[in-house]
Formats: C-alpha cells, structure tokens, sequence
C-alpha cells in the first residue's frame, strides 16, 4: 500500500485513528504504557493487587469460628462442619472451598486480619463502599479515592507520571480516581494491541521523514502531534503483544474470569509495566438467600484465582515485591435468615497475600457474645490496614491519604 506523506497524510491517519478503529488502542492506551515501553523494566517497584468481593462477603463463614458453638447456635443450618474447615490456627478455619489459601498459609505467603469495618457502619452496599474508597463520610469532600491519592503521592516521588489500571467490565472503582493521574479501565489484554489492516502501512508512514521546518503549517503540526503520540501507541503496543507472546508459565489458572484477571495482570508485570497499582472486582457476594451454594463457588473462584497468581509471580520472582490486597465493602450478619441467607452485617476480615507479608492472623477470633445491633463490633478500622500499605508497603505517609489517626498494623516483613 502506497502512502503519499503530504497531501493524504492528514486523510491516512484519520481513517488509521477516527474511531480507534484501525488501532484500537487509540482511546484505551494510556501514557503509562507509552512510558514504561521508553523507560524499560523497573524489576524492584512494590505493586499492590486490589481484589474487591462486591455485596459484602459473609466473614464468619469465610474464617470461621469453628470450635464456638455461639456460631452453630447463630448459624443453624449455614454452620460449617468442624470436620471441612481448614485450620488456620486461632481456633479459626478457612472455608473447605479455599483450598489455594490454604496453601497460601501454610506457605507463609497469607495475612488475614479479623474484624476489619469503621465506626458506625453503614449497611448500604453504595455508601458503605463508597467509604471504604474514599476513607471518607458522604457529608464530607469526596473528590477522589484512597488510592488516587497514593498515585498522586507516587507520582511526585517517582518525578514521573505512575498509573493505576483497571481491569473489568466493571463502573471504574471510586478508589482509583485521582485528580491528577489518568487511570485507565480495560477489559483485556488484546484491548491495548494493534488492530486491523492498516498496521504496516501506519508503521511504514510514522517511520517517514518529519516535516521541514518550512513545510511545519498549523496542519503538520497537527499531524506531528498524532505521529509522535501515534509512535508512542506503537510502541506500547508492540510491548505489550511480546508481552503476550513470550510470557510462559507453568501454572494453571482458574478458568473463572477472575482467574484470567489475575494471570493478565502476572503478564504485565512480567513484562516490566510500571503500573504500582492493579484492581480487580468479583461480584455476587450479597448472599440473602441460599447461600451455601454461591458463597462455596464464590470462594473457590476467588481463592483459586489469587493462589494461581501467588505461585506464578513466585515462579518469575516477582512474588516478594506484590502484595494482593482483599476486602468487602461489609460481612454479613452474625445470625442467619430464614431464607438460607445472611443480610448486611458490618466488620468482616481482610486479606494480605504475597512473599512480603507477615503470615498469621491479626486480630482476636470474631466475638459472638458481645454484639452491636446484631452485627460483630470491629477491632481494627480499614483505614489501618490501608495506613498499613501506605506505609511499610509503599512508604508513603499514610496519614495525608486515610486521615489522622490510623496506626498501621504489623502486616508486612
């Protein structure tokens, strides 16, 4: 295919790039990508996995209390046999579905933390999780998330531009948002590669001679910009796609869609991807009827996702240097209904996972005798698992991103 380089210049590059058809990472590459392809691998940048159990996720029955019968008298038909659950010290089990946690554990790559929430918990999935985005009240400023706040911080750090991505089908989590920092959704990994069949000859035009400076009109300036910011997205694409073509492993994932999440994300970060910051969602833990069933798949997929993505990064030595984070916007009730369910509670456990953390539980068993309103009284706020991150994880001052106040917790090596 032939390109004349003046005339239709223009008229090539917006049938290449109107609509993001031709390359269809014109809208969805961000400058991230663009970056890390000019900077190459940064093999020793801590990364944080977000993973978030959308509609509150029953606790109790996620770390159960196994050898207190408040639990089976609370929990008559919902109760998990003592025989099934997975110890994991405490007096405390894993659900039998969390075979991969398990392994986690016993590896000394898990962290749970018990009875996380916040002062006056609020039942509603929106504001509830809105909270725990923002670390802030629905009466107070809420311009951006916890984590925006963070890539702010980094970014100032790093004296560069350091993105979060999201990954999904999902609304972007309110927690990412930064008023500084573009954080991009993708749905996947072909999102961010080269599309259609104009490839070679786009590549063949950007590779041309620039402009004189004689010949530099208003329109060839114009036509510089989308050529160098086209280059850019060149080159991120064709990183990204050795990404995908030279990436091995050994490790099977889940075919859940959790499960391909998590082994995109060990790709990128294999690739040597700047991004500090991930975030996942799984959704369907508002289980107010016939629980039993949904929570075990639920489990499963999440479990055997993040215990698939732990041995793979140790597998490419990456494990010591990313931290997967879980949480739920709230647990459940402790008493079931009648309807084989659980309705919103409040505090619920969290999750650390990754070589760098420090394995055990934090936090006393969950107390079923001295309840508020029907709901567990939480021991530690969220905001302290987050000061936590913020801190021994990112070292970062925690305070000016989750408020005054939180003490970090010993969670990290």
């Amino acid at each position: 295919m032939h390109i004349s380089i003046n005339s239709s210049r223009r008229r090539f590059l917006k049938s290449s790039l109107g609509g993001a058809t031709a390359v269809g990472i014109g809208a969805a590459v961000p400058a991230c990508f663009a970056e890390a392809a000019q900077r190459g691998n940064t093999r020793d940048e801590r990364i944080l996995v977000v993973v978030q159990l959308s509609g509150g996720n029953d606790g109790l029955n996620t770390v159960i209390p196994y050898t207190d019968e408040e639990y089976r008298r609370a929990r008559p038909k919902l109760a998990i046999e003592k025989s099934s659950v997975i110890p994991c010290g405490n007096d405390l089990g894993l659900h039998p579905a969390m075979s991969g946690m398990g392994n986690l554990y016993e590896a000394g790559q898990l962290a749970i933390i018990q009875g996380v929430g916040y002062d006056q918990p609020n039942r509603s999935h929106f504001e509830s999780m809105d909270i725990w985005h923002t670390c802030r009240r629905k009466d107070q400023p809420r311009p951006d998330g916890w984590l925006g706040r963070l890539l702010d911080t980094l970014q100032e750090s790093a004296g560069g531009d350091v993105p979060a991505l999201h990954l999904g089908r999902e609304q972007q989590p309110f927690a990412v948002v930064s008023q500084r920092v573009r954080v991009p959704t993708v749905r996947e990994l072909a999102e961010f590669q080269l599309q259609g069949a104009n490839r070679d000859a786009l590549r063949k035009l950007l590779d041309s001679q620039i402009p004189s400076k004689r010949q530099e009109t208003d329109s060839n300036a114009l036509l510089s910009f989308l050529q160098a910011s086209t280059t850019s997205a060149l080159v991120a694409s064709q990183r990204v796609a050795e990404a995908a073509e030279s990436y091995h492993s050994e490790v099977t994932y889940p075919e859940s869609e959790l499960g391909k999440k998590l082994q995109v994300i060990a790709q990128l970060i294999d690739a040597g991807l700047q991004t500090r910051v991930y975030y996942v969602q799984l959704d369907g833990f508002d289980t107010h009827a016939q629980q039993p069933a949904t929570h075990e798949i639920l489990l499963r997929e999440w479990s055997d996702a993040v215990s698939a993505l732990i041995r793979d990064l140790d597998a490419h030595s990456h494990a010591d240097r990313v931290c997967v984070m879980t949480f739920s916007e709230f647990g459940r009730r402790v008493a079931e209904n009648a309807s084989a369910g659980t309705d919103h509670g409040a505090a619920g456990p969290m999750f650390l996972c990754g070589g760098g953390v420090r394995a055990g539980v934090t936090g006393d068993p969950p107390n079923l005798v001295d309840l508020h309103d029907g709901d567990l009284q939480h021991q530690f706020d969220f905001r302290q698992v987050y000061a936590s991150v913020l801190d021994a994880w990112f070292r970062t001052a925690p305070g000016p991103i989750v408020g005054e106040g939180y003490d970090p917790l010993n969670l990290f090596m």
